[in-house]
């Protein structure tokens, strides 16, 4: 009987592919326990990326955790000799909270690691092996390309101290250049210095131009260094015709503490978030052997079994979270006034969706609340929110200009005669639960958070908190029930905020608005 492939699920297809394919190059299939001892995890924390773990205790008693990365488990037990370069693929399951659910999932992963003494050529090899990786989707796609060294390179030449630079690195990584600049001013940096930063969103597109580009940039031998190697393994990748799909982007960074070379990314239209990701991590592989270097990238597979929503039409739109109420009134003026108005005014009908295809826009009118959470996902490709949803959300998408619109400010407030008792914790009244916790967490004040969803003043009033954690506009409110400000520590305005796959894909579209936004703001 001849085998039918036609009824496996998309995921089911592709691992087969690509278990062909990496054999095929020489890599042998590693496969690993469900179980690790959880102290493993434990010691190398920061190499997770979410630090809660599922763990229970075995019979024998010892504490176990399901496995939530593939990566640290093939670093510690993968047998490789000495001197040689070990070459492995994996096809397996991991539990980590989803971004989706916010609850412990099992994800379907599948890639490939190189550990021990890396060959020349290596570095090539595993890009190309995830551009092939990508195509075999048949779907369109956008593998991203930098070097944490010719960003680390910058931050020694701009003189950032190490202690700000997680943060630098954040605002680098989420395009946020408003928040960027103000943490290089608290931090001493010059304006020569942070304009320098500010740069590295500039150097993206395709791999000939950005190089051209950021060539000239190279401030010290690090930064040329880092050049030098992307150079050689794009003309690599371009002698095998794989760089149609391939981009250049300095500014995508990740944790220093883990990458310490080439970085990539790999995006599907059609899913919110990137679907593969790697780079070179010899920083993990040197905890457990002395000297080894360490390259590889995994592919989640369960994304592929995302319905894909086709663009319908020639024109490319975009889809636009707009808030509801106030803001969403003065948002949609400040659109329209620079080109993105619709015929159908929202405000006239009871439809939740309006479009102007001309302009190639589509608004979806949403609760403000619920703005980061439709372009987090992907179900808008932009949206408009206050900072303070996007702070307490922790929505994972480029932030990528400060309208100005909504000023306020996200402050402590308690009564005007209070003191602050340090022999016990500060019982703290809030909507806003995350912001306060990593405001008092940043300063090792120990809290209990009382979760209120209205009359945050009343808290304090009737001795229900000390103070409150809240949303401050003119003050009036405090000051006729007897509070005051104690302390003001974030700026609150409405951010323009963008789905980080669909800036891949719909990136001069969503450049094109946001550059006369910005020339209105900013006027």
């Amino acid at each position: 009987m001849e085998l039918n492939l036609d009824f496996l699920r998309p995921q089911e297809r592709l691992s087969l592919q690509l278990r062909q394919l990496y054999e095929g190059a020489g890599f042998r299939h590693y496969h690993m326990s469900r179980f690790e001892e959880y102290g493993l995890y434990q010691q190398n924390r920061r190499f997770l990326s979410d630090e809660q773990v599922l763990s229970f205790t075995d019979l024998d008693g010892r504490l176990m955790a399901l496995k939530p990365d593939v990566t640290l488990s093939i670093a510690k037990n993968a047998q490789v000799e000495q001197g040689s370069c070990g070459r492995f693929y994996y096809l397996e399951n991991v539990y980590r909270p989803s971004q989706e659910s916010h609850t412990f999932q099992e994800i379907s992963q599948m890639g490939l690691e190189c550990i021990g003494c890396l060959e020349e050529g290596t570095a090539a090899q595993v890009v190309s092996l995830a551009v092939s990786s990508l195509a075999l989707t048949e779907r369109d796609f956008v593998l991203e390309l930098s070097h944490m060294g010719f960003v680390s390179g910058l931050m020694d030449a701009v003189g950032a101290p190490e202690g700000v630079r997680p943060q630098l690195l954040r605002c680098i990584r989420d395009k946020n250049r408003h928040e960027l600049r103000r943490c290089a001013a608290q931090a001493g940096l010059s304006p020569q210095g942070t304009e320098a930063l500010c740069r590295l969103w500039a150097l993206n597109g395709p791999w000939e131009t950005v190089m051209d580009a950021a060539e000239p940039l190279a401030l010290n031998a690090a930064m040329g260094s880092a050049l030098a190697e992307l150079r050689t393994l794009c003309a690599a990748l371009e002698s095998q015709g794989q760089t149609g799909n391939l981009k250049l982007d300095l500014s995508l960074v990740n944790d220093m503490e883990y990458y310490n070379g080439l970085v990539f990314q790999g995006y599907l239209a059609g899913s919110p978030r990137a679907v593969l990701r790697g780079g070179q991590y010899d920083p993990l592989a040197e905890q457990f052997r002395p000297g080894a270097r360490a390259i590889g990238y995994g592919l989640y597979l369960s994304e592929l079994d995302r319905p894909v929503q086709p663009e319908s039409g020639e024109t490319v739109m975009l889809n636009v979270a707009l808030p509801k109420g106030r803001l969403g009134d003065k948002v949609y003026d400040l659109l329209s006034g620079v080109g993105y108005g619709c015929p159908e005014s929202y405000s006239d009908t009871r439809k939740l969706v309006v479009e102007n295809p001309a302009a190639g826009i589509r608004y979806f009118l949403v609760k403000p609340s619920d703005v980061a959470i439709y372009v987090e996902h992907g179900a808008a490709d932009i949206g408009i929110v206050g900072k303070d949803i996007l702070a307490e959300s922790g929505a994972d998408v480029y932030e990528l200009l400060d309208t100005g619109l909504g000023k306020c400010r996200m402050c402590v407030a308690g009564p005007k005669d209070f003191t602050e008792d340090q022999s016990r914790a500060l019982r703290v009244a809030t909507k806003f639960v995350n912001i306060a916790k990593r405001y008092y967490a940043a300063q090792g004040r120990d809290i209990d958070i009382i979760k209120l969803n209205g009359s945050i003043e009343l808290a304090p009033i009737l001795g229900l908190s000390d103070v409150i954690v809240d949303i401050v506009e003119t003050g009036t409110t405090l000051r006729e029930n007897d509070l005051e400000v104690l302390t003001e520590f974030m700026p609150i305005s409405a951010r323009f905020i963008a789905n980080r796959a669909s800036y891949q894909f719909k990136r001069p579209q969503i450049d094109k608005l946001l550059r006369r936004l910005t020339e209105v703001t900013e006027s």
